[in-house]
């Protein structure tokens, strides 16, 4: 179920968007034995790759692959789902490099809800054990796919910053994956990052969306958390065929989901940033924006 195939496919392209490394999907509905295969093919792959790859597991890693020119790679779950009911394994999956972990994906586990749920009762008492494990570990908390009362909270409970790293505001655009003003708020507050995306269901003309739609996207979240809370959550997902989609897209992983309707069998980024070789456009976009390289906001886009 992991993104692994197509995430080594775009190593090089990374590199020439000039990206310096990637948070790596390794999980989204992957039980903890398929999640250990994962890691187990992701280790392998950095060792025969070793020229062009690197595994992170700090911010001195992404800059010393900056330095030599290699792609990061950031060990990342879309989904608790790899740990089951056992706590312990976070410790576990620590060691072996895991520094991202979404609570849920999209619907619920035994964390708590996801943003596609019919209700959304927040974390579970396992959910709000696991945030102080993953605050302990120092394991980034990522809220993309979660339920809206499930990521207040998150952001409330962890005594760390959090991150929603591939996610719009709701307000921009209204999905339920996008997220309200009121967690936006609050992740910035803490101390957290919002990775603006060009996934276009998240974007105002979907499909039908360009590079200048995503600047739009970026331009509104700078204005609404700050610039200092805004990243890049491209959500790239490069080489993935339409049985991928249609399981990723699925209800727990089994049952076909009524969504998959909505998204055609050949799905591609916003032109102009289709591939991450074209990741660095994003910058020129910026810039007419109002945002240049030293990242003060000047508030002159179009």
């Amino acid at each position: 179920m992991s993104a692994t195939g197509a995430a080594l496919r775009c190593s090089a392209a990374w590199i020439g968007g000039g990206g310096s490394a990637i948070n790596a999907t390794m999980a989204i509905h992957d039980n903890y034995h398929e999640a250990m295969d994962n890691v187990s093919a992701w280790i392998r792959r950095l060792d025969e790759r070793s020229a062009t790859l690197e595994q992170v597991t700090s911010t001195r890693d992404i800059l010393h692959a900056k330095e030599t020119g290699k792609t990061g790679v950031i060990f990342g779950w879309q989904n608790a789902s790899p740990i089951e009911n056992d706590l312990d394994r976070l410790a576990l999956f620590h060691r072996l490099g895991v520094r991202v972990i979404q609570l849920t994906y999209n619907e619920r586990n035994l964390l708590g809800n996801g943003c596609w749920e019919r209700t959304d009762e927040g974390l579970s008492n396992f959910g709000v054990d696991a945030v102080r494990e993953m605050d302990r570990l120092r394991i980034l908390i990522d809220l993309s796919h979660v339920g809206d009362k499930t990521t207040l909270e998150a952001i409330e409970l962890s005594e760390r910053p959090v991150a929603c790293t591939h996610a719009n505001a709701r307000s921009f655009f209204r999905h339920p994956r996008n997220k309200t003003n009121d967690a936006l708020k609050l992740i910035a507050e803490k101390g957290g990052v919002v990775g603006a995306t060009p996934w276009p269901p998240f974007l105002r003309r979907g499909f039908e969306s360009t590079l200048e739609d995503y600047g739009d996207a970026i331009d509104d979240m700078v204005g609404r958390v700050g610039i200092d809370h805004v990243g890049i959550g491209t959500d790239y997902t490069q080489d993935q065929t339409k049985e991928w989609f249609d399981l990723v897209l699925s209800q727990q992983g089994t049952k076909p989901s009524p969504r998959r309707k909505d998204y055609p069998d050949t799905i591609t980024h916003p032109r102009g940033i289709e591939t991450p070789d074209r990741l660095s456009n994003v910058a020129g976009e910026l810039a007419e924006a109002g945002i240049p390289p030293g990242g003060h906001h000047q508030d002159t886009r179009r």
